[in-house]
């Protein structure tokens, strides 16, 4: 069997242009460069949730990537959710319940709109990086088209079957199936059944194996060689990890974050809407508690909850307040280790193949 599993990793790898199947995960306000300048330098896959990045800030990323390693990496970004529909009396009440925990919010901050999609794509395509990778959706066919001619490759994240089956008629070369595990935002397309659906990687994994015929990643809730091994047995070509990175220095995360995942057990990390309106795992903080406790106010949708969430987080930065902080983990993230970026790559893959 593990002849099997080695000939996919391997046929993967050479496809992608990968020397090790391991790709860090797009984590929008967690990848900058240097983290995915170690990976890349280590024979993985670099990474960057380009989400909040303006066109010229992305085209400033892929520069300083450039500059330093050939390579491969990852461009990422969300497709739009429709216009949030705006309730000025539930905003002025959220306002007042934030206002607890930071900085007074201006009334302004609900207006927060992210950047222009249509530019980013745009910037995208003039990167012309080897792979980009959507989240919330499947890129519009138009856009589809443009990346093929232009050689580029589309990862697909998923967190159902339908979704995958969807993502390969699209024309994704790769789906990457994301467990309910994962920490931050996972790639729903539905975001109202993103707290409904909940499938954990090693239940959805084989399942979308079964149900499409091109690579399929694992991604969420792999945080050692145990869990590398375990995707590749189920089907995986390859893993995604993100919480995994986030204590290598290059991550450059507060160091309350990245201690606080250290002694982030599975069970005290949380599902909510607190931070930006779309679902996402978190360290069980005091903040995220009283959001979601009976009686808080409901979040707004995205990206007006993130709008005035803004002020509190920046707050908690500059204080060091991890309680407050927008402290996404998933549910592995205490077997992070706080080892440089490369070093972790190599040895994910190295313990993996010992194992096997």
């Amino acid at each position: 069997m593990s002849a099997a599993i080695f000939s996919r990793v391997d046929d993967f790898c050479a496809r992608f242009q990968l020397r090790l199947p391991i790709l860090l995960g797009p984590m929008a306000g967690a990848c900058p460069p240097s983290l995915s300048i170690a990976v890349a330098e280590a024979g993985g896959l670099g990474a960057c949730g380009a989400l909040l990045l303006e066109p010229e800030e992305i085209t400033a990323w892929v520069a300083e990537l450039r500059a330093h390693t050939k390579g491969a990496f990852q461009l990422n970004l969300w497709i739009p959710d429709p216009a949030p529909k705006r309730d000025t009396a539930h905003e002025a009440q959220l306002r007042d319940f934030l206002g607890h925990w930071g900085p007074e919010v201006p009334e302004q901050a609900a207006d927060t709109k992210p950047p222009d999609f249509a530019a980013q794509c745009e910037a995208l395509l003039a990167a012309r990086p080897p792979i980009v990778s959507s989240v919330m959706g499947l890129y519009p066919p138009e856009f589809v088209q443009k990346l093929k001619a232009g050689g580029i490759r589309w990862f697909a994240n998923v967190s159902t079957v339908a979704e995958a089956k969807a993502a390969q008629a699209a024309g994704a070369d790769t789906v990457v199936a994301q467990g309910m595990e994962a920490g931050g935002h996972r790639g729903c397309f539905d975001a109202t059944l993103a707290e409904a659906q909940l499938v954990g990687l090693f239940a959805l994994l084989p399942a979308v194996v079964d149900a499409v015929s091109i690579p399929v990643v694992a991604t969420g809730g792999i945080g050692d060689a145990r869990g590398v091994a375990a995707a590749l047995m189920l089907g995986a070509s390859a893993v995604q990890i993100g919480t995994g990175f986030l204590r290598a220095p290059e991550a450059g995360i507060h160091p309350a974050w990245a201690d606080a995942l250290a002694v982030t057990a599975p069970e005290h990390t949380m599902l909510s809407r607190g931070f930006s309106g779309r679902a996402g795992r978190s360290i069980a903080t005091s903040y995220v508690k009283a959001a979601t406790a009976p009686g808080a106010p409901a979040p707004a949708p995205y990206p007006v909850q993130r709008g005035l969430t803004a002020a509190m987080r920046a707050d908690a930065l500059k204080t060091g307040d991890v309680q407050r902080m927008q402290a996404w983990a998933g549910q592995a993230a205490a077997i992070a280790r706080a080892i440089p970026a490369a070093e972790l790559t190599r040895r994910l893959w190295d313990e993996t193949k010992a194992l096997f």
